[in-house]
């Protein structure tokens, strides 16, 4: 088992930057893969970016491309998500995915554990 707690949401400028936090406890936690997913209002959840046990493979949609950037700390047992020039489509709920195979997908199925989620509004 994986517990997953994100943190760091908030309301920010279009334009601005937000850290996000994911703390694990549980599972080994350096041998997992680790994504970031988002769900707006009435829209499906889709991915954003995943990263593999070890960090060295990392995925992003095309939509976040160059704004957002996810690492891990296996130390600390966290994993982030930076997030750069936020614009108003950004606007969502965060959710912190864990999965135990150690190589990223960016299947939301294929995640075996999931956080509460962390809101991220982007104002224009």
């Amino acid at each position: 088992q994986v517990q997953l707690v994100e943190s760091g949401g908030g309301l920010v400028q279009a334009g601005g930057s937000l850290r996000l936090s994911c703390a694990a406890s549980g599972r080994t936690f350096s041998s997992i893969a680790l994504a970031w997913f988002r769900q707006a209002p009435g829209k499906e959840r889709e991915f954003v970016a995943a990263i593999n046990w070890n960090g060295l493979n990392t995925v992003y949609a095309d939509s976040v491309k160059g704004r957002f950037t996810i690492s891990r700390d296996n130390a600390k047992n966290t994993v982030y998500l930076q997030m750069n020039s936020l614009k108003p489509e950004d606007t969502a709920v965060y959710y912190c995915a864990a999965r135990e195979l150690g190589v990223v997908t960016i299947h939301h199925a294929r995640y075996d554990y999931w956080g509460q989620g962390t809101q991220v509004t982007v104002s224009s």
